[in-house]
């Protein structure tokens, strides 16, 4: 039908869409899987915390004792000059990261990697973590942010603690420039047009005829033969009834 969905806007790359990069002072992770962890512990030094505007929750960056640098989500309470540990014998305190195996059930956790040795991948923004809530043959149950129960390997390494900036959300924004720089810092589009308030030549619910369902039609569900700028609203679902 001619009408650019977001998706093929996206796919263009212009400025609007871009992430910028330059706002992202590092990329927060697990120190690289080796033998050291594996079998034992290394020992790091909190040199810096840092404000990192691609970021939400700030960043502590970490010496470790082969003079190796890294960057890891700050949890609560985490001071500079403070020593963390990384590896299977380190101790369950805050900041330290170990193999979710030897992590009590009821520990607050978060970085929690999806394979072992990719360095973390789930609960990394402020204020969140997760729990172990049992572990059974070959698998570790973790109760994630959203509620949902997800097993992991018992290899997956994690960090002890709560992310740090709690309170980011709790703050209210007051004016709609204020949530126009946090969406730009972050590559989010704002203000996001309402279908309903476009034109007829921009989208298929434009014009403000038809009321509610928006378009004049009873329903807002595309056919099932639509094209891909029609499949709007409401898609159908790719089949339905009892599977046989």
């Amino acid at each position: 039908m001619g009408k650019r969905i977001i998706q093929q806007a996206r796919g263009h790359g212009s400025l609007t869409y871009r992430s910028p990069g330059h706002r992202f002072v590092a990329k927060p992770m697990h120190r690289s899987l080796d033998d050291k962890e594996v079998k034992g512990v290394v020992n790091g030094i909190v040199r810096d915390i840092i404000k990192c505007p691609g970021h939400y929750a700030p960043l502590a960056k970490i010496l470790y004792e082969d003079n190796k640098t890294g960057y890891i989500l700050a949890p609560d309470g985490l001071k500079i000059k403070q020593e963390i540990s990384s590896g299977s014998l380190a101790a369950v305190i805050s900041g330290n990261t170990l193999p979710l195996k030897n992590i009590p059930e009821g520990v607050s956790i978060y970085n929690i990697e999806n394979q072992p040795g990719d360095c973390g991948k789930f609960v990394r923004t402020s204020g969140v973590f997760a729990k172990i809530i049992s572990k059974i043959k070959g698998k570790i149950v973790v109760k994630l942010p959203s509620k949902k129960n997800k097993e992991f390997s018992p290899e997956c390494r994690a960090t002890i603690g709560i992310i740090s900036g709690s309170g980011r959300t709790e703050k209210p924004m007051f004016k709609a420039g204020n949530s126009y720089f946090k969406m730009r810092v972050r590559n989010k589009l704002y203000p996001r047009t309402a279908a309903g308030a476009m034109n007829a030549t921009d989208h298929p619910f434009g014009s403000g005829r038809g009321g509610p369902t928006y378009g004049g039609r009873s329903s807002s569900i595309a056919p099932k033969n639509a094209p891909p700028g029609r499949k709007v609203g409401m898609i159908r679902p790719k089949r339905t009834g009892r599977r046989r």
